[in-house]
């Protein structure tokens, strides 16, 4: 598992963020149950853990809607859509945006998938995604991409954090095998 910094901190930055941000984000692992969340979706209504009960689930967590790499990472989960749920799987986006902002992207981007709103960021805190970050060169408070596969039973079967946008796609069909 990769580190929740950026390799770019320095060694003052890394001490820097460690004495003045809030504590490294949890770290969950492969076999760990996934926390469980109930967050307003997109197109009004909920979406939560026990929803998605009873198939495998994609948890992809972003830091805006409509910016240039979450909005390349959406697309490419839109244009690979059909081969993850062939493989049965469900795709769930989660971030900081609130309903409106989800509704405007799924209809500009046109996404056959679900978005869910995390404005106090409670589920990027239990998932792990949200803490410090190097964000050119700054300290910042934010969502840490990251992607969790989930299986049929509510266990984490996939984690990666500090995703990289361009083999976001390339990384899930190899790991999942889809």
């Amino acid at each position: 598992m990769q580190p929740w910094h950026d390799e770019a901190m320095t060694e003052k930055q890394t001490a820097s963020a460690s004495a003045s941000a809030t504590p490294a984000p949890v770290k969950l692992a492969v076999g760990d149950r996934a926390p469980d969340f109930d967050l307003p979706a997109a197109g009004g209504g909920r979406i939560s853990l026990a929803d998605l009960r009873g198939a495998p689930a994609i948890l992809w967590f972003y830091p805006a809607a409509n910016t240039s790499l979450c909005t390349k990472q959406a697309c490419g989960l839109r244009d690979e859509h059909a081969v993850f749920a062939d493989a049965g799987y469900r795709i769930v986006g989660i971030s900081p945006d609130p309903v409106p902002e989800l509704d405007r992207f799924i209809a500009e981007q046109h996404l056959p998938y679900d978005l869910a709103s995390d404005e106090t960021h409670e589920v990027m805190e239990a998932y792990g995604a949200w803490g410090t970050k190097n964000m050119y060169g700054k300290l910042v408070e934010g969502t840490i991409r990251s992607t969790f596969a989930i299986d049929a039973d509510g266990v984490l079967t996939l984690v990666k954090y500090r995703v990289g946008t361009p083999s976001h796609i390339t990384m899930l069909r190899e790991r999942l095998g889809v």
